[in-house]
């Protein structure tokens, strides 16, 4: 399938911005009906809701394009004691190879997602390899109550998930701190493009598509990634050329430096 031009990419982000707001809506107007104007003072709760649903309906869509790309790969690469970041609706969990992994932390801030995952663990079997804590990489707190302290993890899988978080270059710095010296950062990810006009298309969608559909469009992910501690690798990085697309990749596996 041939990619789509320049004028196709920029227009495209249009569909899902007002699709995601409509979801929005809908979340508002159910909010209030249910708990009145008091509803209004959760936003958070009304924008999980919403992210749930956009990301749950476009469930099907985002696996079967990963599929074409090198994402089951990467996941399949997940050893040891994984973290995946963010796993949302669950798109990665049917991915991991169990011949290879110990055990699975689901780390994921929206609570929305925790009965689509449950039913995924049980259908793919892993109700005891695969344990789904809501939080965010940053409350250290609830991630040593479960055991995950600084340098226990072989594994961090992150498909999809820096570009949505509040403080990515944050973020990092604490997935480098709880790897192991030696351990794997499997990674696919999109940040600013390269390409001018590009980036310029990105910074006028950026507003409406971060407060809607939940992520940024312009960061620079790649520097929030080797900035946040010695890699052993950096250089096997990769940034496939998409020179049209709102969404440009990387990705790699990058390993720990050891001491």
């Amino acid at each position: 399938m041939p990619k789509p031009g320049r004028l196709a990419s920029i227009l495209r982000p249009f569909g899902l911005i007002w699709f995601s707001i409509c979801l929005h809506w809908e979340a508002l107007t159910q909010a209030v009906r249910r708990d009145g104007l008091a509803a209004l003072g959760r936003p958070q709760q009304i924008q999980d809701a919403a992210s749930a649903k956009l990301l749950s309906i476009t469930s099907s869509g985002f696996i079967a394009y990963e599929d074409t790309t090198i994402v089951p790969s990467l996941v399949q690469a997940a050893s040891g004691v994984a973290l995946e970041l963010g796993p949302g609706p669950g798109n990665q969990i049917h991915r991991f190879d169990v011949s290879r992994v110990n055990h699975i932390y689901g780390v994921e801030p929206n609570p929305q997602f925790k009965d689509t995952i449950d039913a995924l663990l049980d259908k793919h079997g892993l109700q005891d390899r695969y344990k789904l804590i809501t939080c965010g990489i940053e409350d250290s707190d609830i991630l040593r109550e479960e055991g995950i302290t600084e340098g226990s993890l072989d594994t961090v899988l992150c498909i999809q998930v820096l570009c949505t978080v509040k403080d990515p270059k944050n973020v990092m710095k604490e997935v480098w701190k709880l790897l192991k010296p030696g351990g794997k950062f499997i990674f696919w990810e999109h940040g600013w493009s390269r390409n001018r006009l590009t980036n310029v298309a990105q910074a006028c969608w950026n507003p409406a598509w971060s407060t809607f559909v939940g992520c940024d469009l312009t960061r620079n992910v790649l520097a929030d990634i080797l900035n946040s501690g010695e890699w052993e690798n950096p250089h096997e990085i990769e940034e496939p050329h998409e020179p049209f697309s709102l969404l440009p990749r990387i990705q790699g596996v990058l390993i720990k430096k050891k001491a």
